[in-house]
């Protein structure tokens, strides 16, 4: 099993697994990370929190 390098303070970790990054500049550590990531913003468990718009009918 491969060792993560020191951790720096403030350096960014994988969202899923929390090792260090593969590549600069990627947040996550490997393919398979990126991919799980993927499918739970597909599946709908992540969701960027919206305020509604009131209806203009509601408004009078």
């Amino acid at each position: 099993m491969s060792q993560d390098p020191p951790r720096r303070p403030g350096a960014r970790r994988c969202p899923i697994c929390n090792r260090a990054p593969a590549r600069p500049g990627s947040p996550f550590c490997s393919d398979r990370c990126q991919q799980i990531d993927l499918g739970r913003w597909l599946n709908g468990d992540y969701a960027v929190p919206v305020k509604p718009e009131p209806d203009a009918d509601e408004e009078e």
